[in-house]
C-alpha cells in the first residue's frame, strides 16, 4: 500500500523527501493564518477556517469550585463541492 506522500510524490514528479518538504510547508501555512483567524482556502479541496472559543468560568461538580477555561481556536474544514460529490460517490 502507497502512502499519500508516496503517492502524491508520483503524481507530481518530484521524489518523496522534496513532497514532504513542499506537504510539510503547507501545513505550516495553514497552522499560521488559521491562528490568525484567516480562512485558508484550497480550490476544489475546501476551505480550513479557524473559530475562536472566549474563556470561560465553568463550575467543577464534584468539588464545587470555579475553573478558568483558557481561549481555545479550533480548526474547522468544509469540504469544496466537488470534494464532497467524489466521497458521496463511493458509499
Amino acid at each position: 500500500m502507497k502512502t499519500f506522500t508516496a503517492e502524491l510524490a508520483a503524481r507530481i514528479g518530484r521524489d518523496r523527501k522534496a513532497t514532504d518538504a513542499l506537504l510539510q510547508a503547507l501545513g505550516q501555512a495553514v497552522r499560521q493564518h488559521c491562528g490568525e483567524l484567516d480562512i485558508v482556502a484550497i480550490p476544489a479541496f475546501g476551505n480550513f477556517q479557524a473559530v475562536k472559543h472566549d474563556e470561560q468560568i465553568i463550575c467543577d461538580r464534584s468539588t464545587g469550585r470555579n475553573i478558568l477555561l483558557p481561549p481555545e481556536i479550533e480548526l474547522t474544514f468544509r469540504p469544496a463541492g466537488k470534494l464532497r460529490k467524489l466521497s458521496h460517490g463511493n458509499e
